[in-house]
């Protein structure tokens, strides 16, 4: 289930869309997911959930029709001018998402007639314990993994289980099978795409008592078994992202460059803006910073458009991630 939030920015503070440089201060959608938890219910000032499923994912900078931001009430739109070729959510769950994968580009213009998905994955907060399951084992094989399948084994246990902490981040090619685990509340930078493959969903049942759809074929299709893609270092593992001070590039791709910015209080960064049709973005993840003397609040988005640089200043100690 979809809801678009009410704005939290000042009308004030709202600048008027296609006029010189502006900041956008946007709303993210709600959506409302299996494996929900409830501290988005907090950090985004949402609804209390009662007899419905809790609120598991807020698209905070997108034009993907399955889960636009608003932006004085209205869908975003990019104009043919520029583009927006991905999307950043902030995901809260209390149980497991399902075991699942996604395609590249070439597979998914060919049978989604869509662009591929790749993922970043930043851990803001999480339960002691809490796992990602990100990857093969060593020693697994298409066989083998089509055979668990088959005999309707627990397929998490033929994956990776890493144990997360905050300020871990993790960059999840497409091909990789994965799923987040239970008690962990992430930001994601991903391609615009909602494709998604379902291999296995922990023998669930929805609300209404049935399965939901596993998409098993088009998974085996494209599922990376490359022993050399199922390590660490592949997924580019970082750890305590959140301690080092000033800008860090966490992941660069086609369709975005993902940097993590750290700021004292009252300390100031210049960050130079690309040239391209990509229009830039911010997510804030801790504190208040000030955009070029726009105030953005923690947990809040800005899309930006019209100038070569921002200089940014830390309110308080902040952490954000600047995404072009």
């Amino acid at each position: 289930m979809l809801t678009p939030l009410k704005s939290h920015a000042p009308p004030e503070r709202i600048s008027p869309i296609l006029r010189g440089f502006m900041i956008y201060y946007l709303t993210p959608s709600a959506h409302r997911t299996i494996w929900g938890g409830q501290h988005l219910e907090s950090l985004k000032n949402l609804p209390v959930s009662r007899g419905a499923d809790p609120y598991g994912e807020t698209w905070e900078i997108s034009v993907h029709p399955q889960g636009p931001s608003f932006c004085q009430g209205k869908k975003l739109e990019v104009s043919s001018h520029a583009e927006l070729p991905y999307l950043v959510k902030i995901l809260d769950t209390s149980k497991n998402l399902s075991v699942q994968v996604h395609p590249d580009d070439e597979y998914a213009r060919v049978h989604e007639n869509s662009s591929g998905k790749a993922e970043c994955y930043v851990i803001i907060a999480c339960e002691r314990n809490a796992i990602l399951y990100l990857g093969m084992k060593p020693g697994v094989t298409r066989e083998s993994f089509l055979k668990g399948l088959e005999n309707k084994k627990n397929m998490s246990e033929y994956m990776n289980a890493f144990e997360v902490k905050p300020g871990d981040f993790f960059f999840t090619p497409p091909g990789s099978i994965h799923a987040i685990g239970a008690g962990i509340t992430m930001a994601e930078v991903q391609q615009s795409s909602g494709i998604t493959y379902r291999v296995w969903d922990w023998d669930r049942l929805d609300s209404e008592g049935k399965p939901r759809q596993l998409h098993v074929e088009k998974s085996l299709d494209v599922i990376n078994f490359d022993p050399s893609a199922n390590t660490k270092e592949f997924f580019k593992f970082t750890e305590n992202i959140f301690n080092h001070n000033g800008a860090k590039v966490l992941a660069e791709h086609p369709d975005f460059k993902l940097t993590l910015v750290n700021l004292k209080k009252g300390q100031k960064i210049s960050l130079p803006l690309s040239q391209s049709k990509r229009l830039p973005s911010i997510l804030n993840l801790q504190g208040k910073l000030s955009v070029n003397n726009h105030l953005v609040e923690a947990y809040n988005s800005v899309l930006l458009k019209g100038e070569t640089e921002l200089n940014v200043v830390g309110v308080d100690g902040t952490s954000f991630l600047f995404i072009q």
